[in-house]
This record gives structure tokens, C-alpha cells and sequence, in this order.
């Protein structure tokens, strides 16, 4: 079994529902879960980045944890969570090294072919990417 999975979070039910997957996962062979949800910042530069991260970073992560426990109320023990900026698959794949994490659940919303090709799909990079375990959840 896996004894630390990974869940990309955007608050989405795709991402809502990796999220529970993975809890459902972790029960089973006494696992964690680590939720990262990523920031993109499209405007302004690294200065105004960083400003955001530190003013923000700390009272999302509550209110991230707040959520999640709203779904999973008895998982709270088994849940690491973190806010971060940057481009989403990158940032998933960096916690794959830096974090120890052993499988990854991602959450994957279809969009139209000029929306993907605009922005891409991070479901698809991180499954083209990723040298761990992957799941992608509907």
C-alpha cells in the first residue's frame, strides 16, 4: 500500500474527490495524505508573488484544512496540507522528491481543446511526468 499520497487541490469536486480517494487509500495501509494547493499567479511579477504568499499562505492553509476535515471530519490526524505558488505540475512533481510522497491522486476536469491547449491540462503533465504512482479521479 502506499504510505504517503499526494493530492493536488483546487477546491473543484474532481479535486474534491482525489482528495477522498486518497483519505479512503491512506485507511487502508495506516497512510498519510498531503494536500497542495497551488497558487498561479498570471500577473505581476515574483515580487508581488511573494507579497501574496506571505500576507495569505498561512490563513489559506487553515482554511484549506477547515475544508477538508468538513469532508473527511476523522481524517484530520492523517493530513499535511500546504499552499504554495507556481506552475501546479511542476510544484506536485517537486513534492514527489522533497517530501517522500509515494503515489499521487489527481483530480482531472475535461475542458475544451482550445482551453487545454491555452493552459494545459495538469493531469496530463504530471501523468506524462511522474515516476511514482498515479491516479486520476473524474
Amino acid at each position: 500500500m502506499f504510505r504517503y499520497s499526494l493530492v493536488g487541490y483546487d477546491g473543484s469536486p474532481s479535486s474534491q474527490r482525489a482528495f477522498q480517494t486518497a483519505v479512503a487509500l491512506a485507511r487502508c495501509g495506516q497512510g498519510r495524505v498531503r494536500v497542495v494547493s497551488v497558487l498561479q499567479v498570471t500577473e505581476g511579477g515574483a515580487d508581488a508573488c511573494a507579497l501574496m504568499m506571505a500576507d495569505s499562505s498561512a490563513q489559506r492553509a487553515q482554511e484549506l484544512l477547515d475544508e477538508l476535515v468538513a469532508m473527511e471530519p476523522d481524517a484530520r490526524d492523517m493530513i499535511d496540507v500546504e499552499v504554495t505558488h507556481g506552475s501546479p505540475g511542476d510544484v506536485l512533481l517537486g513534492q514527489v522528491e522533497q517530501r517522500g510522497v509515494d503515489h499521487i491522486v489527481i483530480g482531472h476536469t475535461e475542458r475544451g481543446t482550445l482551453a487545454r491547449w491555452l493552459l494545459g491540462s495538469v493531469s496530463s503533465d504530471v501523468l506524462a511526468r511522474a515516476h511514482v504512482p498515479v491516479t486520476v479521479v473524474p
